[in-house]
């Protein structure tokens, strides 16, 4: 940036994940190749449950909105870090940084109240099968997910609106590949204790309750399928849900780590890698998690292959 350019008083400086050595660069491929996976494995299961009538059930409902949003979640970080990596550029607006931060934010909260709706599914499925057309209905399908939506959505916007009229005074070089909230409070030159306060109470209710909520329900579901009669059923009861937590417990365990640990125990580089697991390879190994290891899913493949 220019001296006297007015820039360099609005703007922040994104220090990103790369710098521009062998092995940097080696890391922007690697990054390149599963940002294109993930998008692609994601657009196809949505694809597939959008045109296979069998895959039009609640389950897959919830599947294709999860899709959806790792579509975004992942778009919101990795291309910006990308056109800063090849531009040799890495300012961003002070408008583009509140709007990432709102952006991911939201979309962070609504993938783990959504994680917590799965799990409420695969729990009445196996749990209350009889009333399953009930409890999971098209009508209560959508109030969950415009739930999650708008609670997330909320709180994001709270979030963003209070922490950008915040004076940052002390630096604008965010040590971080992308706008957000832990990475920006450092820049204050304010005491922000009770707003961690805050971010950790906000924290806890939109990522702690799914979280519990989601083992809560797998310990019922288990107590069920051991006492099933059928080898076949035991097994593939097990395998969905034992896919499904291992993807949200990926997840909540890293956004827990983020959110939820006092300004003091940060550390930019550990920070900067939990932050991949969560934007990044969660997003990537969803879509393949759910389908490679569903029959149906696979079978709705092969239909469409052959069409």
């Amino acid at each position: 940036m220019k001296s006297g350019n007015q820039s360099i008083e609005t703007d922040f400086v994104l220090l990103g994940l790369f710098q521009y050595g062998p092995m940097d660069s080696f890391l922007f491929v690697a990054i390149a190749i599963l940002f294109s996976v993930a998008l692609m494995g994601n657009s196809i299961l949505i694809l597939l449950i959008q045109l296979d009538t069998r895959l039009h059930t609640p389950m897959y409902f919830l599947l294709s909105q999860l899709s959806f949003i790792d579509m975004m979640y992942i778009s919101t970080t990795v291309p910006k870090m990308a056109i800063n990596f090849l531009s040799n550029s890495k300012t961003i607006t002070f408008l583009g940084c509140e709007i990432q931060t709102f952006v991911s934010l939201a979309l962070g909260g609504t993938e783990a109240l959504l994680f917590g709706f799965m799990s409420y599914d695969c729990y009445v499925a196996i749990c209350h099968p009889l009333h399953y057309p009930v409890l999971m209905s098209k009508r209560i399908c959508w109030f969950m997910v415009m739930c999650a939506w708008t609670s997330s959505s909320i709180d994001s916007l709270i979030h963003t609106l209070y922490a950008f009229q915040l004076p940052f005074c002390r630096s604008r070089l965010i040590n971080h590949f992308f706008c957000e909230i832990p990475s920006l409070v450092p820049l204050v030159c304010q005491d922000t204790s009770q707003y961690e306060h805050t971010i950790l109470l906000s924290g806890l209710i939109i990522l702690l309750l799914p979280f519990m909520a989601i083992i809560a329900s797998y310990a019922c579901v288990l107590t069920v399928v051991f006492q099933m009669s059928s080898g076949n059923g035991q097994k593939k009861a097990i395998s969905t849900c034992s896919s499904h937590l291992i993807v949200a417990s990926l997840f909540y365990v890293t956004t827990l780590s983020t959110y939820t640990r006092p300004h003091s125990l940060h550390s930019p580089e550990e920070d900067k890698t939990v932050a991949v697991l969560y934007t990044i390879i969660t997003p990537l190994l969803n879509p393949f998690i759910y389908s490679l290891r569903n029959k149906e899913v696979m079978g709705a493949l092969k239909r469409l292959y052959i069409k």
